[in-house]
């Protein structure tokens, strides 16, 4: 037994990520996302339970819209391994998957025990997410402008040359027109800004930042990723309604601090696994031949910043 993760765990966590994505593979594009929903769960559940190590969901999938979920606070693994805090997310796009639209994801991350931000209080969050480049000058309180200023100067092109995903939500319309009008482009999302933010952080893609307000566990979820990448995220707690916010302030939450990387997941020994479900960006979805299925996964790790691309042949009975 050790007393934290170890790299053997890194490719275990794809078979989670696999097993899910291959279970909600086929309700892509049937409209029906609780379906879709409670097969990668099932199935994740299962495989999760393989893995050697003694971990806690303090992330778990599902509390936001009542589906069936791996619930905080839940054990999983086989117990003989590191203590570890876990967050998932069997279907990070479940509004994707039921339309077909591209971008869908599993995901899972690990930590050691303590290290992760329970966001169980506060679902919203304000964020801004980008690589290295800009990353020590960018600050979520000062206007939309200035950012983009600072990771343009930073990337060494202009405003114009640079591209913010933004979920396309009506809160966001006036971060969509102060974004436009300092001359940059915008990505609209549908859902998914867990892969839209590690798109903003990873070379040669289209997107450079990520803007606007979305989920706090998948805030969590990003910061794990940002550890693996070198990236930066910046949040500030955003309650949807005043019932929220008392609770909120009452269980100690700071609404008005900036969360950076490390107050969100507190340790380098990270690793987290993300398999596509539907095509997009950063992973290509399931794709189904004479044999069964070809998946392809993204595994991470903090500590190396170790980057791992793995196309999977599955032979399906």
């Amino acid at each position: 037994m050790t007393p934290v993760p170890d790299r053997n765990l890194a490719l275990e966590l794809i078979r989670v990520t696999e097993t899910a994505a291959l279970a909600a593979g086929p309700w892509v594009g049937r409209g029906d996302k609780i379906s879709a929903d409670g097969a990668a769960v099932k199935a994740m559940r299962s495989m999760i339970n393989t893995v050697d190590m003694a971990g806690i969901v303090v992330i778990g999938e599902g509390e936001k819209d009542n589906a069936p979920m791996l619930h905080d606070g839940e054990e999983v693994g086989n117990g003989l391994g590191p203590k570890c805090d876990v967050a998932v997310d069997p279907i990070d796009g479940t509004s994707l998957t039921a339309s077909g639209a591209n971008g869908a994801i599993s995901v899972i991350s690990l930590a050691p025990r303590g290290a992760m931000f329970d966001p169980s209080g506060v679902f919203y969050m304000d964020k801004i997410v980008t690589g290295p480049e800009g990353g020590d000058k960018i600050d979520i309180s000062a206007p939309v402008k200035y950012n983009l200023e600072v990771v343009a100067k930073a990337k060494k092109r202009s405003i114009s040359d640079l591209t913010v995903v933004v979920l396309n939500r009506p809160r966001h319309d006036n971060l969509i027109k102060e974004i436009r009008d300092a001359g940059a482009r915008v990505k609209l999302i549908q859902d998914g800004d867990v892969a839209a933010a590690i798109d903003a952080v990873r070379p040669s893609t289209s997107v450079d930042l990520l803007m606007g307000i979305g989920g706090t566990p998948e805030g969590v979820i990003t910061a794990a990723a940002m550890i693996c990448l070198g990236g930066v995220i910046q949040g500030v707690l955003r309650p949807k309604d005043r019932s929220e916010k008392e609770s909120a302030i009452a269980a100690g939450y700071q609404l008005d601090k900036i969360y950076l990387t490390k107050d969100l997941v507190n340790s380098d020994d990270v690793f987290m696994a993300a398999t596509g479900i539907t095509d997009g960006e950063l992973l290509k979805g399931i794709r189904y031949s004479e044999y069964g299925a070809i998946s392809q996964s993204l595994v991470m790790r903090g500590q190396s910043h170790t980057v791992r691309f793995v196309e999977t042949e599955h032979h399906l009975k």
